[in-house]
């Protein structure tokens, strides 16, 4: 499993969350919502370190990664992370690995 990160999206990340050189962005399965592999799941976002990384990116010294934990969530598919342009938000896309 892999995470991919359009530039467009690192850009968001050091925009919309302030991200630095050195820091770590989580993304977790979070109860509500829903998504194309879970319904009552969504994909949640924040930074925090990791206890148990099971996959990680690295873009400009920026750590993106996902816990053990929340590895079911993905399904055997990589992350793709881009940002949808007309409102500024990231968009998740989900491609068997």
């Amino acid at each position: 499993m892999k995470i991919i990160l359009s530039d467009d999206a690192l850009h968001w990340f050091r925009d919309e969350m302030e991200a630095k050189s050195g820091e770590y962005i989580k993304f977790f399965a979070r109860y509500g919502g829903s998504s194309p592999l879970h319904d009552g799941f969504s994909l949640g976002v924040t930074k925090e370190h990791p206890d148990e990384a099971e996959a990680e990116t690295i873009k400009e010294d920026i750590h993106f990664y996902i816990e053990r934990r929340d590895y079911w969530f993905f399904d055997k598919h990589d992350l793709h992370v881009n940002v949808d342009s007309s409102i500024n938000e990231l968009v998740y896309s989900y491609k068997k690995a």
